[in-house]
């Protein structure tokens, strides 16, 4: 018991000399009862079972580093055959107590300072520990050293980080992979297109010409999907950096809208571009990204719009000194997407069933790749859409201003009407009619596709009047039996490509639909 006596002498010192009525050391209660000083109301049995019973190893020694009392961790952790109390602190932290440092330990750290030390063991081996030392200016000074084994730690420490060099060693090489892959496919995807192009200038037969624009056609998507995929790399990598440069905003809308012009009308579908006059007309920022975010999305929306119309807008939401904040929105009335599946929209490789991938293509990284680019431009993107009734996406990104354009009006209309422009209840009623087989709204669309139709029939375009086909199937799934047997007549003799039965079909289609008007 020689040494709990120790220990309850120095927590007796270390009450008095603070002064207190009362305090609590390693669970051990005192008291001041008399003038006599401290009286440790426990056994000292009591305060040798709480220090000896301590997870972390705990050793006290005084001011010549003579070891006073180690407990039970650390009698075995530290394996010495004798007991510690005849060894000094710096047989077992050699590096950290010698010289002048066996007398002032920690002296270049501040007391109650946690430091990684190294532990020796009788036989010299050694092991990582994570210490703390608190000093007491008592009559005698005495110190008290508490330490952790830290060598499964520092174990897995090591390990995760050699899995984090692993991982960066992987995916630089898939990088690589990747780049080389993909320039070996563009070399001959773009071989392929040049030539095919080439032959399309001097063949006149109408059947080749046809087999020859989906050549062209299959070649762009596949450019395309490099594209995509290179961009996903360096996205994934870190490795991608906007290219920020001063343009006139406007032109770079107008661009947007004349590619997509074309695509859009053809397919029957009326296309809205607006930008609100608060925008400036210079910006400054990466305007190939800002194209192909608004491709992206664009592209998406004539792919699953069948009816309706597709609109563009534009407008400034917030202006702080020479940055301002530009909402985009992307609006459709096509097939929709159900809440439950609009959380895979933006995870790579991913669409919201299979059956899409199917009919419209894609790889499921556009969306991903626009969320990672309008987030390296500031802005987040978001998606409202109902089954059936259309899309609306919307993004926002920051971009800087020229001097020239800072001193002009930073007057901002309310930008609510803009965005709600297209949502409104009376809109909504229109594409909801635009359904239901016999409104005026459903018979004007349906003779729209059927005299898209009829070209594509006159001109063999037997891929574009499949589509008309389809729509017009779907603008009338809800109409008389007589009508969607007539329909679906008309659309297989297309899918045939059978002229003259395409021709008679139409006809009798186009009979009924009359009547409907008349009636």
């Amino acid at each position: 018991m020689q040494n709990g006596k120790k220990i309850v002498l120095w927590l007796e010192c270390v009450a008095a000399k603070l002064q207190i009525e009362e305090c609590c050391f390693f669970g051990i209660y005192v008291e001041k009862s008399d003038k006599k000083g401290m009286v440790v109301r426990m056994q000292n049995e009591l305060a040798s079972f709480v220090i000896n019973n301590a997870i972390e190893m705990i050793i006290i020694f005084d001011k010549g580093g003579k070891i006073l009392h180690a407990n039970d961790a650390a009698n075995q952790k530290l394996k010495y055959t004798d007991n510690l109390n005849k060894f000094m602190i710096s047989d077992i932290f050699p590096a950290d107590f010698v010289g002048e440092r066996a007398i002032h330990p920690f002296s270049n750290a501040q007391e109650g300072e946690f430091r990684e030390m190294m532990a020796y063991r009788e036989n010299r081996t050694c092991f990582p520990v994570r210490a703390k030392l608190v000093k007491w200016e008592v009559e005698e000074q005495a110190y008290l050293l508490m330490a952790v084994d830290v060598t499964q730690n520092q174990f897995y420490q090591k390990k995760a980080s050699n899995a984090d060099q692993e991982v960066e060693e992987a995916q630089k090489v898939k990088s690589e992979f990747i780049a080389n892959v993909t320039h070996e496919l563009r070399t001959p995807v773009n071989g392929i297109l040049g030539n095919t192009r080439q032959i399309m200038e001097i063949e006149t037969d109408e059947k080749k010409q046809r087999l020859l624009q989906l050549i062209e056609h299959g070649c762009n998507d596949m450019n395309a999907l490099i594209n995509s995929i290179l961009d996903f790399s360096k996205l994934e990598a870190g490795k991608f950096t906007l290219e920020n440069r001063e343009f006139n905003f406007r032109n770079t809308i107008d661009y947007v809208k004349a590619n997509y012009e074309h695509k859009i009308t053809e397919k029957g579908l009326n296309f809205f571009v607006t930008i609100s006059p608060e925008v400036p007309e210079m910006i400054i920022g990466d305007e190939l990204r800002i194209v192909q975010i608004l491709n992206n999305l664009l592209s998406n929306a004539c792919k699953f719009t069948s009816v309706g119309k597709i609109a563009l807008e534009v407008i400034k939401t917030a202006r702080y000194e020479n940055k301002v904040e530009l909402f985009f929105m992307v609006i459709d009335t096509g097939i929709g997407i159900d809440t439950a599946d609009q959380d895979k929209l933006f995870k790579s490789f991913s669409q919201v069933d299979a059956s899409i991938t199917r009919k419209f293509g894609g790889t499921g990284l556009g969306l991903n790749i626009s969320k990672q680019l309008v987030e390296l431009m500031n802005g987040t993107i978001h998606v409202q859409s109902k089954k059936n009734k259309g899309t609306m996406f919307s993004f926002n990104i920051w971009v800087d201003i020229p001097q020239e354009e800072q001193n002009k009006s930073t007057a901002n209309k309310d930008a609510n009407f803009i965005m709600h422009k297209l949502w409104d209840s009376g809109e909504e009623t229109e594409e909801k009619d635009m359904w239901v087989y016999g409104t005026p709204e459903n018979i004007e669309e349906i003779q729209k596709k059927m005299s898209k139709l009829i070209l594509c029939i006159e001109m063999e375009n037997w891929e574009k009047a499949e589509s008309f086909a389809d729509i017009i199937k779907q603008l009338t799934q809800n109409g008389p039996g007589e009508v969607k047997s007539a329909v679906l007549r008309m659309k297989m003799a297309v899918q045939k490509e059978n002229y003259e039965k395409s021709q008679e079909t139409f006809q009798k289609v186009e009979e009924l639909i009359q009547g409907k008007t008349q009636e």
